[in-house]
């Protein structure tokens, strides 16, 4: 534990140092990742040709802010590439949007314990993401297995590292409580809260079909919420209509009207 503990903090003060001396460049998008995108990451797919390009600078701009590093593994372009549309996706609706919040990314094999430790086996290595806070604020840490299975699946309602993004964005008003200050106009905030309570309801009485995980806090339930969302907007609208229209406030994007704007087009 102290060994990846030490890294955190030895890679925290390092993202620190280079900040303060220097910004990076906003890279051009380097030509063999749009292979990757166009075969991963199906929200990807269903942007227009002007949309796609706006997507991929986007995601350059992220790359030029934050820093991403792998602990026992080598950084693939895949990692990379994931890891970005990850924090684009949930704010492409917004015209311009920085993690301010956020300095380094850290990808570790496979899920890791409380302790932060993804070698040793047994039950309590369970975590894929986690937002860090305290001496870890501004870190996250991302299990590659997560990160890549939250792309593979098209047709569940689960991923990762866009769970762990809505998080950053819920952090952004000061306080991670399940409200998303910087994205919800103020009179919704009270309909959202009645939504959430009645829907974490439903699924501690087995009564949802939203993950279980949701229903263990209202910052979770923002999270586990969005993923469903952006996984499998059209499913969710049927299901849930009156949360999909509040996280479409939230987020200022119609992905199910998009998406099949795409499927008539495709």
């Amino acid at each position: 534990m102290v060994y990846f503990i030490l890294f955190i903090a030895l890679f925290a003060f390092a993202i620190y140092a280079f900040r303060k001396n220097r910004k990076r460049p906003v890279e051009n998008f380097p030509e063999n990742w749009k292979t990757l995108l166009t075969e991963h990451v199906h929200f990807y797919n269903e942007l227009s040709e002007s949309d796609k390009k706006t997507f991929r600078q986007r995601m350059m701009l992220f790359l030029s802010e934050v820093y991403i590093e792998a602990v026992k593994t080598e950084l693939e372009d895949l990692d990379k590439v994931l890891v970005a549309a990850s924090a684009v996706i949930p704010v492409f609706g917004f015209k311009e949007w920085h993690y301010n919040n956020l300095s380094g990314i850290i990808i570790y094999p496979d899920n890791f314990n409380g302790d932060l430790e993804f070698e040793q086996n047994g039950e309590s290595r369970v975590i894929a993401g986690l937002v860090g806070s305290g001496r870890f604020e501004k870190q996250m840490i991302l299990s590659r297995k997560a990160l890549h299975h939250g792309f593979k699946n098209a047709t569940d309602k689960g991923n990762t590292s866009v769970h762990e993004f809505v998080h950053l964005i819920d952090k952004m008003d000061g306080e991670a409580d399940g409200i998303p200050e910087q994205l919800l106009e103020k009179q919704y905030i009270t309909p959202w809260l009645k939504l959430m309570h009645e829907e974490m309801e439903a699924i501690n009485n087995n009564k949802s079909d939203i993950r279980k995980y949701g229903g263990t806090s209202e910052v979770e339930f923002l999270a586990v919420a969005s993923e469903y969302f952006f996984e499998r907007p059209n499913f969710f609208r049927r299901k849930h209509p009156e949360l999909y229209a509040m996280l479409e406030k939230c987020f200022q994007q119609n992905l199910a009207d998009r998406k099949r704007k795409y499927r008539n087009k495709a």
